[in-house]
């Protein structure tokens, strides 16, 4: 409460000076390690968290010792551990010592989930990046940012300094142009073939011959010196973006695609992402951190393909966050999901029964003339979370597939300014043991 007062009296330009003084004051204290370390950032919107796991398994599998730091997880060697700040980036001190840490540890490469904030708060200052990659650009971050645009300048500055190798998304017009224009070691672009944009110039590493199925997919990737079929265990055309963005690392640094399409088949799941909940029961049960318009319509796309019965879709939206989202979160509900449970997620320090009214107020209207969304029979507002879960599944049949979105792996749960133990996995499993007990 203190800070959110202290940031409506003091003047912008007054706040952005303190975060500048915290970074310089955070790399002077652990010696500038990012200055002594090869760090690959992975910015954007979405499947960054994914596509920085991808890029680890492949340099590990290349024999690389890995330093990783992501939303829901950070790695040091062989050393793993859960994130539970609930930040992309963490505090400039955070990182620095982080990063201390990897560099002490022998560590070759870094890879940095890198936020927009992160990089407006200077929470990265003294890094420098060798590699740095965009997935893409959506709808997000707007109640910081303020415009679109302005959350574009933000992102682009990790690619202008002229010294990275910019790995960016030829399939994303909302950035391609204006990063391809930038100086930069080098470009590399990635692509699906027959994707529906209007540009014209053919990626560089582009990916073909796709099949998606409900459990993964396969794909060719072709680069300008050869070609390979990966059987990837990930689902959805997303995740085939995620990696074609990590196959340009591994062709930046000369890795053979063989070694990379064995790491891209040997991953199984990255926690809270498309994550499966299964303890045997007759219908699926799916934990994704979908957040944003963009990636809940992707997860929706995906399992629309898949589903066989109904979908049954728990969401909410988060507090002191981008407010213009939500009734988009709750259209497209309405569109997708047979069955729609509205509830409480991460308030924050705002009226959780407001931002379910919030993402409510969309649902109908997002639903077509043949399901239309009526309260209490088909669209429910559940406050509390753990009784909107229970709910999904007690009333999910076979061939159903009830998705919980919001949180993915996430651990705690923020009320005003406390962080309250919460996993929807956990919850998830404890219904379906109730259920399959009763």
């Amino acid at each position: 409460m203190i800070k959110s007062y202290l940031k409506s009296i003091l003047p912008e330009s007054f706040i952005i000076w303190t975060h500048f003084a915290r970074g310089v004051l955070a790399a002077m204290i652990y010696g500038f390690p990012g200055r002594k370390l090869k760090i690959i950032g992975v910015t954007g919107t979405n499947g960054k968290t994914t596509t920085c796991n991808m890029i680890a398994r492949i340099l590990e599998k290349a024999n690389y010792r890995v330093g990783m730091a992501t939303t829901i997880n950070f790695k040091i060697g062989k050393e793993e551990w859960v994130n539970t700040t609930k930040m992309t980036t963490d505090s400039p001190f955070a990182v620095q010592k982080f990063l201390s840490r990897c560099l002490k540890a022998g560590c070759h490469w870094v890879v940095l989930e890198t936020s927009s904030h992160a990089i407006s708060q200077y929470r990265t200052y003294g890094i420098n990046y060798q590699i740095a990659i965009m997935t893409n650009m959506t709808h997000d971050h707007l109640d910081y940012h303020k415009t679109f645009e302005e959350y574009r300048k933000v992102k682009t500055k990790l690619f202008s300094t002229g010294k990275t190798i910019n790995i960016l998304n030829n399939d994303d017009e909302k950035t391609i142009d204006q990063l391809a224009a930038l100086p930069a070691r080098d470009i590399i672009t990635y692509g699906i073939e027959n994707a529906q944009t209007t540009r014209q110039v053919r990626p560089e590493i582009l990916a073909k011959k796709i099949i998606l199925e409900p459990t993964g997919s396969m794909f060719t990737i072709v680069t300008p010196t050869s070609q390979i079929a990966v059987n990837s265990n990930l689902p959805g055309k997303f995740n085939i973006y995620n990696a074609l963005a990590a196959i340009c690392v591994a062709y930046a640094l000369k890795i053979h695609l063989d070694v990379a399409k064995q790491a891209l088949e040997e991953m199984d799941v990255v926690p809270g992402r498309m994550e499966k909940v299964d303890i045997g029961q007759s219908f699926a049960v799916i934990i994704d951190y979908a957040h944003t318009p963009d990636a809940l319509e992707k997860v929706y796309q995906t399992l629309d393909m898949a589903k066989k019965a109904r979908i049954i879709s728990v969401l909410g939206s988060c507090g002191d966050r981008d407010k213009t989202k939500r009734p988009i979160l709750g259209a497209l509900a309405g569109k997708f999901a047979d069955i729609v449970i509205v509830t409480n997620e991460d308030p924050y320090t705002e009226d959780a029964q407001k931002i379910i009214e919030e993402v409510s107020g969309g649902v109908p209207r997002g639903a077509d003339s043949k399901n239309p969304k009526v309260l209490n029979e088909n669209f429910f507002q559940i406050f509390d979370r753990k009784e909107a879960i229970e709910k999904a599944i007690k009333i999910a049949h076979k061939d159903d597939i009830v998705l919980i979105t919001g949180k993915g792996a996430e651990e705690c749960m923020v009320v005003g300014e406390k962080k309250i133990p919460w996993s929807d996995r956990k919850i998830a499993r404890d219904a379906l043991l109730k259920r399959m007990d009763g």
